[in-house]
């Protein structure tokens, strides 16, 4: 019952399975990615802040690593991220995502122009819509529930928004508080191409993160989990859900700081709201590598709270297509067919 529901999103991606881990700074490097892709499923490479060098060392480490497809995941707000793109062309990866906030028409051209197959988020529906107009492949529905760069409306408003609206016209990949084979069968049965998850592949054997960073996980409950506030529309912030910790404070302190220098006239927006990005880098980084759970930022999704335990990839998606099996079987049950 549930290859069939599968065949859309297996057949867009190149893989067997629809089921996408997510691009986590820190945490998505050509290890996981490729581990992920060599199990049948699809993963995208965090480019980050990386410098540019590094970044292609790392699509060719994926490379060699496994065969299948992969993409790579470009901030838009990341400094780096112009030159990330101009160098995508060199490069040649088969899928390029877009995060952070929204690419610019001429920038999924761009993107497209390498040969790749080109993914966007989307966070309201007119996002979507813009999206789908500017020429992107499939569109990554992301809920508030996600963890990391997020925005503000839920993923059971955005399915009926968005999913149900545009799922005729091209893949929808539904994101955001989804850690469970019950919950991908029913995104699935929705009309959902496939389902992104980030939080559960942090739990896995293969990803490189800290123990520290790994048993925090273990250790929240779902509300644990927060999003950052912005204080005031003159330094717009993208939000981030991360658990609570000294960390979250200090980000708050840097917003204080920054507004004022905005006042100040000391410094741009832009170079701002960089700082910003700068800073989450950062604090990821001291948390996912260095361990330092305090004041590094636990960037985590809300179905933390359905984490208890550190499987390997394998055991991870034999677990979520078993449950979906067995949640459309019993579907079929309560329906008498």
């Amino acid at each position: 019952m549930l290859k069939p529901l599968l065949k859309r999103g297996s057949e867009f991606l190149g893989v067997e399975y629809p089921i996408i881990c997510g691009a986590m700074t820190w945490v998505s490097e050509p290890k996981l990615v490729s581990a992920v892709a060599n199990a049948g499923a699809f993963a995208c490479l965090a480019g980050g802040n990386a410098p540019t060098d590094i970044l292609r060392s790392q699509i060719e480490e994926v490379k060699q690593r496994t065969k299948n497809n992969f993409a790579v995941n470009l901030i838009t707000i990341a400094p780096s991220y112009h030159a990330h793109l101009e160098m995508m062309k060199d490069v040649k990866a088969p899928f390029i995502v877009f995060a952070g906030s929204f690419p610019k028409e001429k920038e999924i051209e761009a993107a497209k122009a390498t040969g790749a197959k080109v993914m966007c988020f989307a966070s309201t529906e007119s996002i979507a819509e813009r999206m789908i107009r500017f020429g992107a492949d499939a569109i990554i529905l992301e809920g508030s529930e996600a963890g990391g760069h997020i925005g503000h409306v839920a993923t059971t408003v955005l399915v009926q928004q968005v999913l149900y609206k545009f799922c005729d016209q091209i893949p929808i990949f539904v994101a955001g508080g989804i850690g469970t084979g019950k919950m991908m069968a029913h995104m699935l049965l929705m009309g959902a191409a496939g389902v992104q998850l980030g939080t559960r592949f942090v739990m896995t054997e293969e990803s490189n993160v800290h123990p520290k960073f790994k048993e925090a996980f273990i250790r929240a409950n779902a509300r644990d989990a927060i999003s950052t506030p912005q204080y005031d529309s003159k330094l717009p912030v993208v939000a981030v859900r991360a658990l609570r910790n000294r960390g979250t404070a200090e980000f708050g302190a840097l917003q204080l700081r920054l507004l004022k220098e905005l006042e100040a006239g000391n410094i741009h927006r832009q170079e701002a709201q960089e700082e910003v990005e700068k800073f989450w880098i950062g604090a990821l980084r001291r948390a996912a590598v260095d361990g330092d759970i305090e004041m590094g930022s636990l960037m985590a999704g809300q179905s933390v709270g359905l984490v208890d335990k550190v499987l390997s990839i394998g055991e991870l998606l034999t677990e979520l297509l078993t449950d979906a099996e067995k949640e459309l079987a019993a579907v079929r049950r309560k329906l008498g067919c």
